[in-house]
């Protein structure tokens, strides 16, 4: 099976077209989150969908079953299921997830770090500033800025910043960060 883990395939900026694994590879299990595009952040709530043409189908839900109660996953609160119910045909408005990326990558630049633009999602993974990047997060703490290490997503030497939030938020954070770079490392 191909597991396609799509909770951000809304988040997509510049117009790209989203595109679905389980259109090109029939044994295809699609996971889903409704945390990430009706911005319901904690809320572990989605589905696992089995290609149609999957040759197994029948058995990935009895299978999914026993594993979330395996995991002691049990059903998300009624309220929720009733409010993404309500929502299934909506969206909140993401285009503020690219004004922020839009932002930090324009600072992050201008600040002489390593980065690529992102083409979708909330995070942007920049080259810390030093090789160990834990060290690099725990000295930006000093300057209140909450920056993750890259090492827990796979990335060593690089740290994650998450711009989902108020585009404000964004812009005040650039103080600390321009204050962070210039006192810890003379840039």
């Amino acid at each position: 099976f191909l597991i396609s883990d799509e909770p951000y395939r809304e988040i997509m900026f510049g117009g790209q077209p989203i595109q679905y694994a389980a259109k090109f590879y029939d044994d295809t299990l699609t996971c889903y989150s409704f945390s990430k595009s009706l911005s319901l952040p904690g809320e572990r709530i989605g589905y696992v969908a089995a290609n149609p043409r999957c040759e197994d189908a029948e058995y990935i839900v009895p299978m999914c079953g026993q594993i979330s109660r395996g995991t002691g996953h049990n059903c998300p609160a009624s309220l929720i299921q009733l409010a993404v119910a309500e929502c299934l045909d909506e969206t909140s408005d993401l285009g503020v997830y690219e004004t922020n990326m839009e932002l930090i990558y324009a600072e992050l630049k201008k600040l002489g770090f390593t980065v690529v633009k992102p083409s979708g999602t909330f995070y942007i993974f920049p080259k810390a500033l030093e090789e160990d990047a834990n060290a690099f997060c725990k000295k930006a703490m000093k300057y209140d800025l909450a920056l993750v290490p890259g090492d827990s997503f796979g990335c060593p030497g690089y740290f994650r910043m998450a711009y989902c939030i108020d585009t404000e938020k964004v812009r005040r954070s650039f103080a600390a960060l321009e204050k962070f770079v210039a006192e810890e490392y003379g840039k």
